[in-house]
């Protein structure tokens, strides 16, 4: 099993989704965020992916969400957390390049625009525009390209 975290960025109304298929191969978006690294907090781990994908400094906040993920043909089980965060420093640019090269496209949503698009978790507009407190448990869902 994988674990992972996601960050929920609200900016202006607004989410900040990722498309980690470079090159075009899925039209499929998410929350940024990443595998976790062992000896770092799941916070660290956050603000360092969120960085690293997107060129934004946040502040990481309470849980909103777990979601869990599979792909038992290949033996694949993730679970996700997912943070509130909020933007302490920079902006999206254009020319940002991820250092690993899996995020190339990034964009802020609104509730309308996340319901024309592709995205996993199912729940992650119910979530990102919910109740600030509250947590969510998503079970597993199938991986979707």
């Amino acid at each position: 099993m994988r674990l992972a975290v996601r960050g929920l960025i609200l900016h202006e109304n607004r989410l900040l989704l990722v498309n980690a298929w470079p090159g075009g191969k899925s039209d499929l978006w998410c929350a940024p965020g990443g595998g976790v690294e062992p000896h770092q907090s799941l916070p660290d781990n956050l603000a360092r992916e969120i960085h690293e994908e997107t060129g934004l400094t946040v502040a990481v906040g309470a849980p909103a969400l777990v979601n869990e993920f599979h792909a038992p043909a290949h033996g694949f089980h993730q679970v996700d957390i997912y943070f509130r965060c909020t933007i302490t420093g920079g902006t999206l640019s254009p020319g940002w390049t991820d250092p690993e090269g899996i995020v190339d496209r990034r964009r802020f949503v609104t509730r309308e625009e996340i319901a024309t698009l592709r995205f996993k978790p199912d729940s992650l507009p119910a979530v990102a525009w919910g109740e600030p407190g509250a947590i969510a448990y998503d079970p597993i869902e199938p991986v979707v390209r």
